[in-house]
Protein backbone atom coordinates (compact mmCIF):
# COMPACT_ATOMS: atom_id res chain seq x y z
CA UNK A 1 0.00 0.00 0.00
CA UNK A 2 1.22 3.44 -0.95
CA UNK A 3 2.31 6.04 1.86
CA UNK A 4 0.29 9.11 2.47
CA UNK A 5 0.80 11.87 -0.46
CA UNK A 6 1.91 15.14 0.56
CA UNK A 7 1.51 18.76 -0.83
CA UNK A 8 4.75 19.86 -2.32
CA UNK A 9 6.41 22.31 0.52
CA UNK A 10 5.98 25.85 -0.11
CA UNK A 11 8.74 26.78 -2.91
CA UNK A 12 10.14 30.85 -3.43
CA UNK A 13 10.50 30.59 -7.34
CA UNK A 14 12.30 34.38 -7.30
CA UNK A 15 14.85 33.31 -4.69
CA UNK A 16 15.63 29.68 -6.65
CA UNK A 17 15.64 32.46 -9.92
CA UNK A 18 18.12 34.22 -7.79
CA UNK A 19 20.42 32.07 -5.99
CA UNK A 20 21.23 30.86 -9.57
CA UNK A 21 21.53 33.91 -11.30
CA UNK A 22 24.18 35.20 -8.38
CA UNK A 23 26.32 32.17 -8.94
CA UNK A 24 26.08 32.83 -13.05
CA UNK A 25 24.66 29.67 -13.89
CA UNK A 26 22.38 28.44 -16.42
CA UNK A 27 19.39 26.41 -15.56
CA UNK A 28 21.26 23.77 -17.44
CA UNK A 29 23.83 24.23 -14.92
CA UNK A 30 21.11 23.25 -11.97
CA UNK A 31 19.94 20.55 -14.00
CA UNK A 32 22.99 18.50 -14.37
CA UNK A 33 24.23 19.32 -10.47
CA UNK A 34 20.44 18.17 -9.70
CA UNK A 35 21.27 14.68 -11.85
CA UNK A 36 25.03 13.57 -11.02
CA UNK A 37 25.13 14.51 -7.49
CA UNK A 38 21.77 13.72 -6.37
CA UNK A 39 20.68 10.64 -8.81
CA UNK A 40 17.67 12.75 -10.34
CA UNK A 41 18.34 11.62 -13.97
CA UNK A 42 15.13 13.02 -15.11
CA UNK A 43 15.76 16.34 -14.25
CA UNK A 44 16.35 18.42 -17.00
CA UNK A 45 16.65 22.40 -17.70
CA UNK A 46 12.82 22.82 -18.38
CA UNK A 47 11.76 21.93 -15.03
CA UNK A 48 14.22 24.29 -13.30
CA UNK A 49 12.90 27.07 -15.26
CA UNK A 50 9.19 25.87 -14.74
CA UNK A 51 9.87 26.19 -11.15
CA UNK A 52 11.26 29.36 -11.49
CA UNK A 53 8.31 30.79 -13.47
CA UNK A 54 6.11 29.20 -10.65
CA UNK A 55 4.54 26.70 -13.76
CA UNK A 56 5.28 23.83 -11.59
CA UNK A 57 6.75 23.51 -7.83
CA UNK A 58 9.40 20.85 -6.67
CA UNK A 59 8.58 17.85 -4.79
CA UNK A 60 10.61 17.44 -1.28
CA UNK A 61 13.26 15.90 -2.22
CA UNK A 62 13.63 18.01 -5.83
CA UNK A 63 14.13 20.67 -3.16
CA UNK A 64 16.62 19.43 -1.23
CA UNK A 65 18.63 18.55 -4.56
CA UNK A 66 18.14 22.20 -5.96
CA UNK A 67 19.43 23.55 -2.70
CA UNK A 68 22.36 21.72 -3.10
CA UNK A 69 22.99 21.97 -6.62
CA UNK A 70 22.40 26.14 -5.83
CA UNK A 71 24.41 25.75 -2.57
CA UNK A 72 22.18 27.26 -0.11
CA UNK A 73 20.17 25.82 3.01
CA UNK A 74 16.71 24.39 2.17
CA UNK A 75 14.93 27.20 4.06
CA UNK A 76 15.76 29.47 1.61
CA UNK A 77 14.11 28.18 -1.33
CA UNK A 78 10.98 27.89 0.46
CA UNK A 79 8.37 29.88 0.71
CA UNK A 80 6.76 30.75 4.85
CA UNK A 81 6.78 27.23 6.53
CA UNK A 82 3.24 26.17 7.16
CA UNK A 83 3.15 22.67 8.72
CA UNK A 84 5.18 20.51 10.97
CA UNK A 85 7.08 19.36 7.95
CA UNK A 86 7.77 22.28 5.93
CA UNK A 87 9.44 23.73 9.19
CA UNK A 88 11.53 20.27 9.25
CA UNK A 89 12.10 20.59 5.30
CA UNK A 90 13.12 24.45 6.00
CA UNK A 91 15.37 23.20 8.36
CA UNK A 92 17.34 20.26 6.05
CA UNK A 93 16.36 17.61 8.40
CA UNK A 94 15.00 14.09 8.26
CA UNK A 95 12.37 12.76 10.16
CA UNK A 96 14.63 10.79 12.10
CA UNK A 97 16.40 13.77 12.96
CA UNK A 98 13.33 15.46 14.55
CA UNK A 99 12.39 12.24 16.30
CA UNK A 100 15.79 11.99 18.15
CA UNK A 101 15.43 14.99 18.94
CA UNK A 102 12.18 15.19 20.94
CA UNK A 103 12.85 11.80 22.34
CA UNK A 104 10.31 10.73 20.22
CA UNK A 105 9.59 7.08 18.20
CA UNK A 106 10.13 7.77 14.39
CA UNK A 107 6.42 6.17 13.88
CA UNK A 108 5.11 8.08 16.27
CA UNK A 109 6.81 11.69 15.22
CA UNK A 110 6.03 10.57 11.30
CA UNK A 111 1.94 10.17 11.96
CA UNK A 112 2.15 13.90 13.87
CA UNK A 113 3.54 14.85 10.98
CA UNK A 114 1.55 13.38 8.23
CA UNK A 115 -1.50 14.80 10.56
CA UNK A 116 -0.32 18.00 11.05
CA UNK A 117 -1.62 17.28 14.84
CA UNK A 118 1.59 17.84 17.42
CA UNK A 119 1.01 15.86 20.38
CA UNK A 120 4.06 16.07 22.58
CA UNK A 121 4.44 16.58 25.77
CA UNK A 122 5.71 19.95 27.47
CA UNK A 123 9.71 19.09 27.45
CA UNK A 124 8.91 17.73 23.60
CA UNK A 125 7.57 20.62 22.55
CA UNK A 126 10.42 22.85 23.94
CA UNK A 127 12.68 19.99 22.10
CA UNK A 128 10.50 20.70 18.72
CA UNK A 129 11.01 24.49 19.36
CA UNK A 130 14.60 24.22 19.34
CA UNK A 131 15.51 21.73 16.19
CA UNK A 132 13.36 23.62 14.35
CA UNK A 133 14.78 27.00 15.09
CA UNK A 134 10.73 27.84 15.67
CA UNK A 135 10.08 31.28 16.70
CA UNK A 136 7.21 31.61 19.59
CA UNK A 137 4.37 32.38 16.90
CA UNK A 138 5.38 29.66 14.67
CA UNK A 139 5.49 26.96 17.91
CA UNK A 140 2.42 27.93 18.54
CA UNK A 141 1.01 27.52 15.35
CA UNK A 142 2.67 24.30 14.75
CA UNK A 143 1.67 22.91 18.21
CA UNK A 144 -1.92 23.84 17.93
CA UNK A 145 -1.82 25.82 21.18
CA UNK A 146 -3.57 29.35 19.13
CA UNK A 147 -6.91 28.32 20.33
CA UNK A 148 -5.59 28.67 23.59
CA UNK A 149 -3.79 31.51 23.60
CA UNK A 150 -6.80 33.18 21.56
CA UNK A 151 -8.84 32.07 24.47
CA UNK A 152 -6.49 33.29 27.02
CA UNK A 153 -6.24 36.82 25.48
CA UNK A 154 -9.74 37.26 25.22
CA UNK A 155 -10.42 36.79 28.76
CA UNK A 156 -7.00 39.03 29.22
CA UNK A 157 -8.68 42.02 27.73
CA UNK A 158 -11.99 41.43 28.70
CA UNK A 159 -11.63 41.08 32.19
CA UNK A 160 -8.32 41.74 34.41
CA UNK A 161 -4.89 41.59 32.18
CA UNK A 162 -2.83 41.23 35.16
CA UNK A 163 -4.68 38.17 36.32
CA UNK A 164 -3.34 36.26 32.66
CA UNK A 165 0.01 37.39 32.49
CA UNK A 166 1.16 33.79 34.17
CA UNK A 167 -0.60 30.98 32.36
CA UNK A 168 -0.08 32.92 28.92
CA UNK A 169 3.67 32.83 29.71
CA UNK A 170 3.23 29.85 31.01
CA UNK A 171 1.86 28.49 27.46
CA UNK A 172 4.58 30.46 25.57
CA UNK A 173 7.16 29.65 27.42
CA UNK A 174 8.10 33.80 27.75
CA UNK A 175 9.00 36.10 30.31
CA UNK A 176 6.11 37.67 32.64
CA UNK A 177 7.76 40.89 32.27
CA UNK A 178 7.81 40.86 28.09
CA UNK A 179 4.09 40.28 28.47
CA UNK A 180 2.98 43.17 31.00
CA UNK A 181 3.21 45.93 28.36
CA UNK A 182 1.05 44.70 25.46
CA UNK A 183 -1.31 42.87 27.75
CA UNK A 184 -1.78 46.27 29.27
CA UNK A 185 -1.96 48.27 25.77
CA UNK A 186 -4.42 45.61 24.80
CA UNK A 187 -6.55 46.03 27.66
CA UNK A 188 -6.77 49.97 27.13
CA UNK A 189 -7.43 49.42 23.20
CA UNK A 190 -10.20 47.35 23.52
CA UNK A 191 -11.86 48.86 26.45
CA UNK A 192 -11.30 52.41 25.00
CA UNK A 193 -13.05 50.73 21.40
CA UNK A 194 -16.23 49.71 22.84
CA UNK A 195 -16.63 52.99 24.78
CA UNK A 196 -15.62 55.30 21.82
CA UNK A 197 -17.81 52.98 19.89
CA UNK A 198 -20.62 53.00 22.28
CA UNK A 199 -20.79 56.90 22.85
CA UNK A 200 -20.47 57.68 19.44
CA UNK A 201 -23.08 55.45 17.71
CA UNK A 202 -25.08 55.34 20.98
CA UNK A 203 -26.27 51.39 21.08
CA UNK A 204 -24.64 48.63 22.28
CA UNK A 205 -25.02 46.13 19.07
CA UNK A 206 -22.88 48.56 16.94
CA UNK A 207 -20.33 48.37 20.07
CA UNK A 208 -20.24 44.47 20.23
CA UNK A 209 -19.58 44.38 16.59
CA UNK A 210 -16.59 46.24 16.79
CA UNK A 211 -15.40 44.71 19.91
CA UNK A 212 -16.49 41.12 17.83
CA UNK A 213 -14.11 42.19 15.41
CA UNK A 214 -11.26 43.48 17.39
CA UNK A 215 -11.52 39.50 19.46
CA UNK A 216 -12.05 37.55 16.16
CA UNK A 217 -8.03 39.12 15.48
CA UNK A 218 -6.76 38.90 19.08
CA UNK A 219 -4.04 36.80 18.04
CA UNK A 220 -2.59 39.09 15.57
CA UNK A 221 -2.92 42.26 17.42
CA UNK A 222 -0.96 40.16 20.39
CA UNK A 223 2.30 39.35 18.07
CA UNK A 224 2.05 42.56 16.90
CA UNK A 225 3.29 43.95 19.85
CA UNK A 226 5.13 41.15 21.02
CA UNK A 227 9.18 41.75 21.24
CA UNK A 228 10.92 38.65 20.05
CA UNK A 229 7.87 37.34 18.36
CA UNK A 230 9.89 36.34 15.19
CA UNK A 231 13.08 35.12 17.23
CA UNK A 232 14.03 31.82 16.85
CA UNK A 233 13.54 29.08 19.58
CA UNK A 234 10.56 28.55 21.74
Amino acid sequence: MSGPVHPPPPFNARAARLLREKLDMAPGHVAYGMRVSYGLEYVSPDHVTAWEQGRAVPTSNELAALAGALWCAPHELIGAPRSLRDHRLACGLAIEDVARVTGLDVRAYQHMEETNTWTGNRRQSAHLGSVLKLGPRDFVAVTGLEDELARLLVEAVSTRWQAHIRPIAKLLSMDRHDLQEPLKAMHQEYQSLLTATLGRVGNAAASGETGRRYLEDIVDHFWSRTPGRDSGGA
